[in-house]
């Protein structure tokens, strides 16, 4: 049994179902969107996200992906080619249509409130999959959500035309190659004190909402957010890791996690999210040499700065090689580190 397995809280949504590609679009040249055929599907709730089990040739994996949307019996998921992919969206991208996938059913760790007073929906590229199903069951619920929508090109932005005609003036568009700058700051602060803010997107807009956030006194519990691991400060590299307590040393593709290669090479490490959020796959960094490119949401600020752990599940480092010591001992025990990994922490 592995390390995930015996972890608490590490075990699987439930068991894995078939579903059926039953159609496919390309929502922007990078976004491609596919609708699966389910049996027995349910409704989900705005936030969720399912689980697919995904063939990397030399081994299996999954990769979450937002539900868009459910309707009767299928469920539509969109999936960003991402350049330095790890194997998930270049998978997705090659399916056709009438292929079966293993997936798991629809999990929600990123609920929308409903009763708030006023609502800021802000997307940054493939972010948007879960804001369009937020936008929709308010706009169903009467209502009036803003939303800030970001991408690197005119060309980025998914759902567009159905978003233009749900939510009309209420939708702002901000590409990178735009005359005009995404100001969050005078975003938040157009927002009215009893708002709410929900985000989703890469880590470098994340952390600059969070940010924002913060230095406009906002309450933390009306910052909701969920993000993607693959987005980072520094570009994905090969790297090695050294784990001097088991006489190891691994080197990390550029197309791999770090928890992965672990995994590969025998050193267990307790996993549950794999989007760098829950902490549970946090190791000790005993050395660096090299910049550590923190990719996670659980450890603060601060414990970046400070280089004490990171998230083997989408942190790096950049130019060099890291020593660790991992918190799985075996034999049932665990070693946290000062960060507290292994408990997530809650806005």
């Amino acid at each position: 049994m592995s390390a995930s397995a015996k972890a608490a809280g590490a075990a699987s949504n439930g068991p894995w179902t078939e579903a059926r590609v039953a159609a496919i679009r390309d929502v922007t040249p990078t976004i491609r969107e596919f609708t699966l055929a389910m049996d027995n599907i349910r409704a989900c709730p705005p936030g969720s996200h399912l689980r697919v089990r995904v063939d990397l040739g030399d081994r299996q994996d999954h990769r979450s992906y937002s539900v868009v949307e459910t309707d009767g019996a299928v469920l539509r998921i969109a999936v960003k080619l991402q350049p330095e992919s790890r194997g998930g969206s270049a998978f997705m991208w090659g399916l056709a249509v009438g292929d079966t996938l293993a997936v798991d059913a629809p999990r929600c760790d990123f609920p929308l409130t409903y009763g708030a007073p006023h609502y800021l929906l802000l997307a940054g590229g493939v972010g948007i999959t879960p804001m369009v199903a937020m936008a929709r069951q308010l706009a169903a619920r009467g209502a009036a959500p803003r939303m800030v929508y970001a991408a690197r090109s005119s060309e980025e932005f998914a759902y567009r035309r159905e978003l233009e005609d749900l939510l009309g003036e209420r939708l702002a568009l901000y590409p990178s190659d735009g005359e005009t700058a995404l100001d969050l700051a005078a975003e938040i602060d157009r927002l009215p004190p009893d708002g709410e803010l929900y985000m989703c997107g890469p880590l470098g807009l994340m952390e600059a909402v969070r940010q924002a956030w913060e230095a406009a006194g906002r309450p933390r519990a009306k910052l909701r957010y969920e993000t993607f691991g693959s987005s980072g400060s520094h570009r994905a590299e090969a790297f090695t890791v050294k784990v001097p307590r088991l006489g190891a040393e691994v080197v990390v593709r550029e197309n791999e996690s770090m928890l992965d290669a672990l995994e590969a090479a025998g050193v267990e490490v307790v996993f549950e999210c794999r989007r760098g959020e829950c902490g549970l796959c946090a190791v000790d960094i005993v050395e660096a040499e090299g910049v550590v490119d923190h990719r996670d949401v659980f450890l603060s600020a601060r414990q970046h700065r400070e280089n004490r752990q990171m998230c083997a599940c989408v942190s790096r480092v950049a130019g060099g090689c890291v020593t660790i010591d991992p918190a799985w001992r075996g034999d049932g025990a665990f070693a946290f580190g000062e960060g507290g990994a292994g408990l997530r922490e809650t806005a």
